[in-house]
């Protein structure tokens, strides 16, 4: 199954895909868009040309498990995604990925400006690879 992969940013949104037999996960893009209604046209044309079928979410929990004003913002978002696409989206944890985003491009030693263009898609790549470890883990 192909499944696309959001992490979701009030300004930089990282987009990633795996490919159909699940394994490799892989940066599509990064969105730089505030408009929610916008955004999700940007990623459902994404869903579309990538022939996604579900989506997964980054869902940006505190450290103590609770949910604030970013948990509810991606809440919302992911039910105007939902209505854009019509595919089915899932909400992962997403705890500490843009820290291992930043450490993985520590070790590529990746900085400045390009730094900052990719950190979200490797944020999402990251959500991505997480959730298809969890599903080969599930069967």
């Amino acid at each position: 199954m192909i499944i696309l992969s959001v992490d979701y940013g009030r300004v930089r949104t990282g987009i990633a895909v795996c490919d159909k037999s699940e394994i490799i996960a892989s940066p599509v893009t990064v969105i730089k868009e505030v408009r929610q209604e916008v955004l999700a046209e940007k990623i459902a044309d994404i869903a579309k040309q990538k022939h996604a079928e579900l989506i997964v979410m980054g869902l940006p929990r505190n450290m103590d498990g609770s949910e604030g004003e970013s948990a509810e913002n991606v809440r919302a978002f992911s039910e105007i995604l939902k209505e854009k696409t019509s595919l089915e989206i899932v909400l992962r944890d997403e705890r500490c990925t843009t820290v291992t985003a930043y450490e993985y491009l520590n070790i590529t030693d990746t900085r400045g400006k390009k730094r900052k263009a990719v950190v979200d898609s490797v944020a999402a790549t990251i959500i991505l690879e997480d959730f298809l470890n969890f599903r080969r883990n599930k069967k």
